[in-house]
């Protein structure tokens, strides 16, 4: 049958004009990203990059671990690693506790409540809300001459201070550290909260099961993996935090991002820059490995929902 003049002007859109077209569309997909991943390799390879270079080098240039060893010789290290660990764990179990109370209490209110509203909006600010700000917020609360210090003292008579309490400890810290880990917390696990369907709660009370059994063997199996990988988020966003227990302790607190600062800034030992970035390197070793757990526990919700 002859060609006609539709089919031949159709002729030209075939697999190989298509192929050339995606062809120009996946290149242009890839120019939209290229500022991306400049900035990425600008702002955090050529950074990663430097700590792992000065880390396993000596003043000479040479493969050194001599770096490493030295995180293990002086006693200050190895207590800012038990001391980090130790806040980043406690810190992580109250703001997920509390966290996942909080999102809870404020699901079982009606959807048209401004109240989940304010409550979402005020978490998404107070998560990322750190540094000086919240140094100061904490030292006006609860420094010795704190607002709160003083109206516990001078209207209930409770002395915090004489009782041991002080803001410059890790008790301290972790107590301001607890203002955006509660708030992280309802971010993380609203969303596993609002995929509890009501019809599980009906189903165990029609079955008559009792709230206790829809909490053992419904509500919490389906939460554990995301409270798990929230609780393994809250735990390396202590860990890594710096500015908040800076300006709150000034460095008196032995915490690694102090230690690593105090390294590099040549105020415990003249010339031992490449001890910092070995501790710098050591801490990114904790958080991938959290990565890693987090990966596996991610692995295993998704198994377990299928």
């Amino acid at each position: 049958m002859a060609t006609t003049v539709a089919e031949q002007a159709a002729a030209p859109i075939g697999p190989a004009a298509h192929k050339r077209r995606g062809g120009r569309r996946v290149r242009g997909d890839w120019l939209g990203v290229v500022p991306f991943f400049a900035y990425v390799l600008v702002f955090m390879g050529l950074p990663l990059y430097e700590v792992l270079h000065g880390a396993f080098t000596n003043a000479h240039g040479g493969l050194t671990f001599s770096n490493f060893s030295a995180t293990f010789d002086y006693a200050q290290y190895p207590a800012a690693f038990k001391s980090s660990i130790i806040l980043s764990v406690w810190t992580a179990a109250v703001g997920a506790v509390f966290g996942t109370w909080l999102a809870a209490a404020v699901l079982t209110t009606s959807p048209r409540n401004p109240l989940r509203r304010i409550v979402s909006s005020a978490s998404g600010v107070f998560a990322y809300f750190g540094g000086v700000p919240l140094a100061f917020f904490f030292i006006a609360s609860l420094g010795t001459t704190g607002m709160v210090t003083l109206f516990l003292k001078n209207q209930l008579g409770i002395d915090l201070y004489a009782h041991g309490f002080t803001i410059t400890s890790v008790f301290g810290i972790g107590l301001a550290y607890c203002y955006f880990q509660v708030p992280l917390m309802v971010i993380l696990i609203t969303p596993a909260l609002e995929g509890l369907r009501p019809q599980w709660r009906e189903a165990v009370q029609s079955l008559g099961g009792s709230q206790w059994s829809y909490l053992r063997h419904v509500a919490l199996p389906v939460l554990a993996p995301s409270f798990l990988a929230s609780l393994l988020v809250l735990f390396g966003n202590s860990f890594a935090a710096y500015a908040t227990a800076l300006a709150l302790v000034n460095g008196t607190v032995s915490l690694v991002p102090s230690q690593i600062q105090a390294t590099l800034n040549g105020n415990v030992l003249v010339g031992q820059t490449g001890v910092g970035l070995a501790l710098g390197v050591e801490m990114i070793v904790v958080i991938a490995v959290v990565m890693v757990l987090y990966g596996a526990v991610q692995m295993w919700a998704r198994r377990w929902q299928q």
